[in-house]
């Protein structure tokens, strides 16, 4: 399984080259997909193709350094001089990543796919993508972005097409990712809305499956 980067690279320039129109639709309006984030989040997903050429899970137990180099690419892309800058901040997301004081770390994360291992990928994705994005996130910033990159990676783990961003499934993505990441994690509001959050990117996620976004 690996993926088309050049079919990922138009389908977000797409995206970017419709945002405005995109942008009136959402329920809480996005910043515009600059050229920076378009090539970080490429760089994330060229990273999470490797580890798939590896046969390397980023969600399996000891792998979870792969995960922070996901939300590292796609905050600061490939460039030396980015990341020395950032280092303060991807030291403080390293720390928050591993933090098991509260619900917001990474352990939190294994435990989830753990609890339900037997459903189908695309809830599991959900779930997963569910916990990353409500509060506290896994991550500092770029919860987003990674959050569709480890939905990438659970999905062409089991012969799924990745998660790609398009200009028909923007609205779709974006509003419920707002929804969840309102929420707080074991809060009754999010037992609530989990279920039904649970179902809608499930069910994004499986209308959405693109075997164009694979190399044949």
């Amino acid at each position: 399984m690996r993926l088309d980067l050049a079919a990922i690279e138009r389908s977000l320039r797409a995206v970017q080259r419709d945002f405005a129109r995109i942008n009136a639709t959402l329920e809480i309006p996005r910043d515009p997909l600059s050229d920076r984030v378009i090539a970080n989040l490429l760089a994330g997903y060229a990273y999470l193709d490797s580890l798939l050429a590896l046969g390397r899970n980023p969600l399996a137990l000891g792998n979870s350094a792969d995960l922070l180099q996901l939300n590292h690419l796609v905050l600061c892309g490939t460039d030396e001089a980015d990341i020395k800058d950032a280092a303060k901040h991807l030291a403080e997301t390293v720390a928050r990543f591993y933090d098991r004081s509260g619900p917001g770390g990474v352990g939190e994360l294994m435990d989830t796919l753990a609890a339900y291992r037997d459903e189908p990928v695309w809830r599991r994705a959900a779930r997963a993508y569910i916990q990353v994005m409500s509060r506290p996130q896994l991550f500092i910033e770029g919860n987003h972005r990674t959050g569709a990159l480890i939905m990438s990676a659970l999905l062409a783990g089991e012969g799924k097409p990745p998660f790609v961003l398009t200009v028909n499934n923007a609205k779709a993505y974006f509003d419920p990712s707002t929804l969840a990441k309102d929420s707080r994690k074991r809060s009754l509001q999010l037992f609530l809305r989990r279920p039904k959050l649970c179902k809608r990117f499930a069910e994004l996620l499986k209308s959405e499956a693109d075997r164009g976004f694979l190399r044949p």
